[in-house]
């Protein structure tokens, strides 16, 4: 069965979004770490998602992004990589008895080994893809990769710490 977004979702998109425009930008560690917390909302979806709904929210967020950051796409094709991924590396992490229907991305239900991978993993695609877009040729690479480790870090503790703070630890009562 598959899931369709939810008003909480809806709820999440703006908070993300706005969250990224009005505190994340002015946020960044030694002027190399950014944090890119609207990336959450594709990460936290619920699992079951529709593909083509989870892509189109790929591009809708992204592009929201890109219209503040006047980024001219390079979030929105970030974001649509990651949505595309993120199926897929669902069905790498599936545990051995599934994910129920009602499962969503949740750190207390599905445990810290399994959340960070999913999450660094994507980070780490989403990031290389922001950096590299911006940057458009392999020069300077270190200092490239030296953005993207820090921004997935910086990214990954804040996203760690919203899971902690405002995630159920409970599974999700089931349909």
């Amino acid at each position: 069965m598959k899931t369709s977004i939810g008003l909480n979702n809806i709820l999440q998109f703006i908070l993300f979004v706005a969250l990224q425009i009005m505190l994340m930008d002015n946020l960044v560690l030694y002027g190399t770490g950014f944090c890119y917390i609207y990336v959450a909302f594709l990460l936290f979806l619920p699992i079951n998602i529709n593909r083509l709904l989870l892509l189109f929210l790929g591009f809708l967020v992204g592009f929201t992004v890109d219209i503040f950051y006047d980024t001219m796409g390079i979030h929105a094709a970030a974001s649509v990589l990651l949505a595309f991924l993120r199926p897929l590396l669902l069905n790498l992490l599936t545990p051995r008895d599934g994910y129920d229907i009602s499962d969503s991305v949740n750190i207390h239900v599905m445990g810290k080994g399994w959340f960070l991978t999913y999450t660094f993993t994507l980070l780490l695609i989403h990031h290389a893809a922001v950096f590299f877009l911006e940057r458009i040729s392999f020069d300077d690479f270190l200092q490239t990769l030296l953005k993207i480790v820090l921004s997935v870090v910086f990214t990954g503790i804040v996203m760690i710490i919203l899971q902690l703070l405002f995630f159920s630890p409970k599974r999700t009562s089931r349909v």
